[in-house]
């Protein structure tokens, strides 16, 4: 069964609790990559998987299942990014780490630090040069292979949907920038 199939089907039995700690679990790496890779910060990327685990775990009652809970839980990620990246947020300073949904945000989190990061290394550093939004767009439709309406609505955030469309263009634009930067660091021939 799939990661998806299994938390639909613990929230269909109303097993909210399991729902959430399935969906960190098993999600929660990726997210955590996902939030290293476009806030370039490991302090802010661990408030921020703590901020998405807590949001996912009081959130998940109401989930309405208008997209699929993966798009749902990036959603989070994405907002709980942006919320980290504001001002105003850091102005009113860390969130304060409680509860079971914290506890294994923090588990996962230093258990997953170290690996894989010879591998990552130049990859970092092509979407270092990338404005957050492109990150996202990229693993979204890359590493998640969401669909470009998910994508789109992921991106929309917390403001008037995104045309899938446009989304559609602004990738096409961002694969070359890509190819371009590669080649100028010496990474393709």
């Amino acid at each position: 069964m799939s990661t998806e199939n299994t938390i639909q089907a613990l929230i269909a039995a109303g097993d909210h609790k399991e729902a959430a700690s399935v969906a960190i679990r098993l999600m929660g790496p990726k997210v955590l990559g996902y939030l290293r890779s476009i806030l370039r910060n490991e302090e802010d990327a661990g408030d921020a998987f703590s901020s998405w685990a807590e949001d996912l775990w009081l959130g998940l009652p109401s989930y309405r299942g208008e997209a699929s809970f993966r798009t749902w839980a990036f959603k989070l990620a994405w907002c709980a990014a942006m919320h980290i990246r504001s001002d105003a947020w850091k102005r009113l300073g860390r969130r304060f780490n409680s509860g079971e949904a914290s506890k294994l945000a923090e588990e996962l989190r230093t258990r997953t630090a170290l690996r894989d990061e010879r591998q990552r290394r130049q990859l970092d550093e092509l979407k270092a040069l990338l404005e957050p939004e492109e990150q996202t767009l990229l693993f979204l439709r890359l590493d998640q292979e969401m669909d470009w309406n998910e994508v789109a609505l992921v991106l929309s955030g917390e403001g008037p949907a995104l045309d899938p469309a446009a989304i559609r263009k602004r990738f096409e634009r961002l694969k070359a920038k890509l190819a371009k930067l590669a080649k100028d660091r010496g990474l393709t021939e």
